[in-house]
């Protein structure tokens, strides 16, 4: 067969039978219509054939044939310039063929093709949602070769014609255009590094000294924060303002003891008024109300309810989760100076600064033991709760014991003391860390969790400083949430972390948890600003990987598409995933099946809360 002289559509194959596809509809405001009538009509061509088949086998068989057969003319496509359309066609047109698989039906116990079938047919079928027929609509428009996605910067062409330092030139002006739309975005987002910010936070931070009876020394003694860490509602007043739904969320939250505190140094980042520049700080420690009904329906069964890693099925011993060979994760202390309401092990923690949250040291010696029966741990992971929170003779005693275990070749310490509570890092804290530092032998770092540009702040610019002059390596796991989720917001954190000393690690998709509905996204989302927002930022900025947490397995890598497969959307929009495990060639393992969020819900919640638009999101329906 030849090479096409261009890439083939799918509406053109079916020109032959006078059917065209038609350009999308608005309504009044110009915002797409996602329905079945509007689907119908826009995708007749590709829904015309299903019409006289027989059996959801033929309709299987239809589809495979024409896909593929398009599959084959885009790849044999050879024209001199890339074509994206046909690249994209290609995406979809792979998604599409696992989408109507026999297997995908049973593994999702919801069927694709039955519904596009019935579509076709003009079935009515009231239980596909707008947010289906949006993702139908965009496949297909993928298939066809009539996605409508604006570059960021269209005009960026370098002339055909140039060469040597002439299109040099060009270029760079080019890039330059390019980086002003990138930073036109991160403009709209005010950081704690501004002078703004600053002047507001030394406000605050007044107020709050001049409400608890403290002095400017106080603050900077990190008991005097733990004596005074806030743990309901009333506790807030006059500190900070509360909306008449946070108030009351935190009321019943506390009234069924479930987990909730704040620091008063988490307290001075907050803005004296609710509004959508400190939204992301309020959400870190403020519940929704969704997250209080799961957690009081579920609070007498915590540990099956919401133990989402499964680290009741990957801890040896008490104490201990291992997931991977080479590491093991230590948690000898079960309590932080605040709360996160989207924390990973909100089943373990029983109260914020719980007295008896430190494990006894019979048994955390046992621990250590068991560490240094396996010799393959050459890794621990020192976290919790945040062990940072120890005192410093606790904490010498703990790193002694695990510093003792000859093959371990380094420590980690997970803690989120720089955002919540920077003066815990004093200079002795800092000293004692690296004393346990042995070059050639031994590592020793720290993970941190800083979640938006607003927590970046002086202060924790200085904690970070402290244990940098000690040749301690600071890292950071970003949770991609609804609040940190706007364009080039993420990466904005990601620039702002290494102007403070911390690399970008991991960005973490947020866990299918039901308690934490309110800030999950859509997979694509973090896909999306992973190719499209930090791609544009130099290569020790963006160092991070994009992962989503499996049930006991761990870590599965985003960006290699190898590691999943989309296996339906449901009625409501909602995307399935296949994700396989890491070690899949390796020894045999179940994959995980796991829902994300609606693409269209997520796109009209940005809308609804801030005013985005949806065409500047319009790339997220192709990335799979």
């Amino acid at each position: 067969m030849r090479a096409s002289s261009k890439p083939v559509r799918l509406h053109d194959v079916s020109e032959a039978a006078g059917l065209k596809s038609a350009r999308p509809r608005t309504d009044l405001e110009g915002r797409l219509r996602y329905d079945q009538r509007s689907f119908q009509a826009e995708c007749e061509a590709f829904l015309y054939p299903l019409k006289i088949c027989k059996t959801i086998a033929s309709v299987r068989g239809t589809l495979r044939e024409r896909l593929m057969r398009l599959r084959v003319e885009n790849s044999m496509y050879k024209a001199a310039q890339w074509d994206r359309d046909a690249v994209m066609s290609r995406d979809c047109t792979r998604t599409f063929l696992t989408l109507i698989a026999a297997r995908s039906d049973e593994l999702t116990e919801f069927s694709v093709t039955q519904a596009l079938w019935d579509v076709a047919r003009g079935i009515d079928r009231p239980d596909l949602g707008p947010g289906f027929f949006a993702e139908m609509t965009h496949l297909v428009r993928g298939i066809e070769g009539r996605a409508v996605v604006q570059p960021l910067y269209p005009e960026a062409s370098m002339a055909p014609d140039l060469s040597g330092r002439k299109a040099a030139i060009v270029r760079s002006y080019e890039l330059d255009e390019l980086w002003n739309q990138v930073q036109g975005y991160m403009d709209r987002f005010e950081h704690g590094l501004t002078d703004r910010a600053i002047a507001r936070r030394r406000r605050r931070r007044e107020a709050l000294l001049s409400s608890l009876g403290g002095t400017a020394d106080d603050w900077y003694d990190w008991r005097w924060h733990v004596e005074r860490v806030r743990r309901d509602a009333a506790s807030l007043d006059g500190l900070v303002q509360l909306t008449g739904e946070q108030r009351d969320n935190i009321e019943r939250t506390c009234k069924k003891r479930i987990p909730f505190g704040v620091t008063p140094f988490y307290l001075s980042l907050m803005d004296d008024e609710p509004g959508e520049r400190d939204q992301a700080i309020r959400a870190q420690v403020f519940p929704p109300k969704r997250f209080v009904d799961k957690m009081i329906a579920d609070r007498h069964r915590r540990e099956e309810a919401f133990d989402f890693m499964g680290e009741h099925d990957t801890s040896p011993v008490d104490l201990v989760t291992r997931r991977y060979p080479g590491i093991a994760i230590l948690k000898p202390y079960n309590t932080c100076p605040q709360i996160c309401v989207y924390c990973q092990r909100n089943w373990e923690i029983d109260e914020v600064l719980a007295p008896d949250a430190l494990a006894p040291w019979d048994k955390i010696r046992e621990a250590v033991k068991w560490i240094g029966e396996h010799p393959a741990i050459h890794e621990v992971l020192i976290t919790g709760g945040d062990p940072f929170l120890l005192d410093d003779g606790d904490l010498a005693r703990l790193l002694d014991l695990v510093s003792a275990l000859p093959t371990v070749r380094r420590i980690r310490i997970g803690t989120r003391t720089p955002v919540t509570l920077p003066m815990r890092i004093t200079e002795e804290l800092a000293g004692l860390v690296g004393s346990y530092r042995v070059a050639t032998e031994r590592e020793v770092c720290v993970v941190t969790h800083v979640q938006h540009p607003y927590e970046v702040n002086p202060d924790m610019a200085e904690a970070c400083e402290r244990l940098r002059m000690q040749g301690i390596p600071i890292y950071n796991q970003l949770v991609y949430t609804y609040y940190v989720s706007r364009r080039f917001e993420a990466a904005l954190l990601k620039r702002l972390l290494r102007r403070v000393g911390i690399d970008p690690y991991y960005t973490f998709l947020p866990k299918g948890k039901a308690e934490t509905d309110d800030y999950r996204v859509p997979l694509s989302r973090l896909l999306q600003e992973e190719a499209e927002e930090a791609r544009l930022m130099p290569g020790v900025t963006r160092t991070d990987e994009a992962v989503y947490n499996v049930p006991r397995l761990g870590k599965n890598y985003l960006r290699a598409t190898q590691h999943r497969d989309l296996l339906t959307v449901l009625a409501d929009g909602s995307r399935v995933y296949e994700f396989h495990p890491w070690e899949k060639n390796i020894v045999e393992q179940h994959s995980y099946i796991g829902e994300v969020v609606p693409i269209l819900d997520y796109l009209e919640r940005l809308s609804r809360d801030y005013g985005e638009e949806s065409a500047d999101y319009e790339s997220i329906w192709y990335y799979f």
